[in-house]
């Protein structure tokens, strides 16, 4: 059985007590125990802000920009092996482990090729200069410089390499050092796509350290230059914010946090028209990929209250061809929860929604998958649940259920009434909204657009090319309000502001612009 180890002040180091164990979700096999006991996370931090640190100031951000590039090589060069330990670690079908190992080689990708357009600057402007006197010669400019700290990225246990590559490519462009922090049940994953960068050689000393197990007294170590960005449950995220070290040092937190997400259906939308079709393949996938382990995933299915049942008769007939089961078995089209308490979770989660709800497919309860030994692994089928009408099933709007679970919910299919259901789920990470009626989708947003961090409009125009709502672009900003956690993540160039502070210059133009470049 492996022991993972973690990487403090430049070493690999392995823990002799105190393991958490991992386990093939498929099997409940332990494969691996995680400790991070004897780590004096004081000097890991100090190690990461001055090692680290210093070799990314010192670099331009074109420079910061191939090194991202030479970890993009490096998992680009392990994908098949990554891959392989994501399907035992996290029981995901390959086509689902390729979803993550793949979004983590496009982030580093994508970063770096940003980086190249940057130039040999080690700063970034901000925006155009203004003349600040009677004339041009006292001017100011914003500009954007690294955080004299290092940044913790605390990831949820659904991605465990396309988490952190998502925080860690705009910390690196910015500027700023990481130290990781996988979920412990899926730190073997992690660890491996660590290994792999460090054996890359694209890493300075201390740019990158990783934690596999407990963060200890991390948090309480952390200081006005540092950052926390976290990835998991809200009520995690309110005990990061919470921490009293935190607050006094008023430390940088971004958390990114669970969501009810909705997929909305606009009344122009027909029977088996290209948009209804589109609405129908979106949905599914989002309520089997990942096992439904996804922050991005539809809760909530809104449908006009005469197309309800067409749309839940098609949707069960897709639901039922799913094949759930030990992803090593060929035929399995959809692997178990990712572990013991997931399942729990999931179990209780489905019977509190069944208090507004009826079941329209699925059992509610665990069940054995194919290609495993019976009343081994954590299964759950797709599940989709039906509410008599929107307005009554309050537990579906408050309730996310982290697994393959979804709800259709009847409405009047307008869009003031679309604008509000949707924002009684407190705040999502996206929403998606189908229709060919562009005066629907500016009534929608008018009202209902604050509720969300994107909104994924789909429509005939766009099907073509359309990959889902469930789909974080490094393009676009990551992120959402309210239970969403408030926070933004990728974005492009404005993902770096969270590593970065925003500096006004007031002073002689020409000296500001013989350092900084003008825009």
């Amino acid at each position: 059985m492996k022991t993972l180890k973690s990487h403090v002040c430049g070493d690999w180091y392995e823990a002799s007590s105190d393991f958490s164990p991992l386990y093939n979700p498929s099997t409940e096999e332990q494969i691996a125990q995680a400790s991070t006991s004897g780590i004096d996370f004081k000097e890991m931090l100090n190690f990461a802000r001055s090692k680290g640190g210093n070799a990314l100031r010192n670099m331009t951000c074109k420079e910061r920009g191939e090194l991202l590039g030479g970890l993009y090589k490096a998992f680009y060069g392990a994908r098949d092996l990554l891959i392989s330990i994501s399907v035992e670690n996290t029981g995901t079908t390959r086509r689902d482990a390729k979803f993550d190992v793949d979004g983590a080689i496009s982030v580093f990708q994508y970063y770096s090729a940003l980086a190249s357009e940057l130039g040999d600057g080690r700063f970034l402007l901000d925006g155009e200069g203004t003349k600040l006197g009677r004339s041009a010669r006292f001017w100011g400019q914003h500009v954007r410089v690294p955080l004299d700290g290092a940044a913790v990225l605390i990831n949820a246990f659904n991605f465990p390499l396309w988490g952190f590559a998502e925080k860690m490519a705009p910390a690196i462009l910015g500027g700023m050092p990481v130290i990781i922090k996988p979920a412990t049940s899926m730190a073997l994953v992690t660890e491996v796509g660590f290994e792999t960068m460090v054996s890359s050689g694209a890493l300075p000393e201390g740019v990158a350290s990783l934690v596999s197990g407990s963060t200890g007294n991390l948090l309480d170590e952390m200081g006005s230059q540092d950052v926390v960005a976290f990835t998991g449950s809200s009520g995690t995220g309110r005990k990061i914010r919470s921490n009293e070290n935190l607050r006094k040092a008023n430390t940088r937190v971004n958390i990114e946090a669970d969501s009810v997400n909705a997929a909305v259906m606009g009344p122009d939308v027909e029977p088996g028209s290209v948009t209804w079709n589109l609405f129908l393949q979106d949905v599914r996938r989002e309520i089997i990929q990942k096992t439904g382990q996804k922050c991005t995933a539809v809760r909530r299915i809104f449908v006009p209250t005469e197309k309800a049942d067409a749309l839940q008769t098609e949707l069960v007939a897709m639901l039922t061809e799913v094949v759930t089961g030990n992803p090593m078995d060929p035929s399995v089209t959809m692997g178990p929860l990712a572990t013991a308490d997931q399942l729990a979770d999931t179990v209780e989660g489905v019977k509190e929604l069944l208090a507004d709800t009826r079941m329209a497919h699925g059992t509610g309860e665990r069940i054995d998958g194919v290609g495993a030994e019976s009343g081994k692994g954590y299964f759950f089928g797709p599940t989709l649940l039906r509410a008599a009408d929107a307005e009554g099933a309050t537990a579906v709007h408050e309730r996310e259920v982290f697994g393959p679970v979804a709800t259709v919910l009847p409405f009047d299919g307008s869009a003031p009434s679309a604008a509000e259901l949707v924002g009684r789920g407190g705040g999502s990470l996206v929403s998606s909204l189908y229709t060919d009626d562009e005066s629907y989708v500016g009534a929608f947003i008018s009202k209902g657009g604050s509720y969300s961090g994107r909104l994924y409009l789909g429509s005939e125009k766009m099907a073509e090319q359309a990959f889902g709502s469930g789909v974080a672009v490094p393009q676009c900003m990551h992120g959402g309000p309210g239970r969403a956690g408030g926070g933004e993540e990728l974005g492009a160039l404005g993902a770096l502001n969270l590593y970065t502070q925003r500096v006004a210059l007031q002073g002689g133009r020409r000296m500001i612009e013989s350092l900084f470049g003008s825009s």
